[in-house]
């Protein structure tokens, strides 16, 4: 799969800049998550403490499914943690999480460190009691890239 196609494609990035309702706040609001596909990406939407959040539904490690992970606090930062291999993504930034620990120094605390952007992130919006999505324009390679389309995919279109 090339990449660069996927992200840099002219065509698809004004497709994918339209917003796609994908659900009910109030049901949203109510299982704190859902999935969806938009303009055949699968992107997983979270709410949490008041906030809604989308991503890409696949973990950018090794494609793990994020919808079924549960969302814990690192730092002061809310992360989706991968059920797979229990990688920890920012629902804010998509940034990946990581402790680490000066090897020379035993009596060092562990620290929280970013590995930078790993899970590409999409805007949500509500309008008229409506969730709408809207994918990421952002021209970065995202390693989460790999896992959004073609095999990888959870949720069959029906078209």
């Amino acid at each position: 799969m090339d990449l660069d196609d996927a992200v840099h494609n002219p065509e698809e990035k004004e497709y994918s800049s339209v917003s796609v309702c994908v659900g009910r706040e109030a049901d949203i609001k109510k299982s704190k998550r859902m999935t969806a596909v938009v303009h055949d990406r699968e992107v997983v939407i979270f709410y949490h403490k008041g906030e809604y959040h989308a991503m890409d539904i696949r973990c950018y490690h090794s494609g793990g499914p994020l919808h079924l992970g549960e969302i814990e606090d690192f730092d002061g930062r809310s992360c989706i943690v991968c059920p797979w291999h229990k990688f920890k993504i920012t629902l804010a930034t998509g940034e990946g999480l990581y402790q680490s620990k000066n090897p020379k120094d035993p009596s060092a605390k562990p620290e929280w460190c970013s590995k930078g952007i790993k899970q590409r992130i999409h805007r949500v919006t509500v309008e008229n009691g409506n969730i709408y999505v809207t994918l990421s324009k952002e021209p970065f390679k995202c390693d989460s890239d790999f896992y959004a389309t073609g095999i990888y995919k959870v949720i069959r279109s029906s078209s």
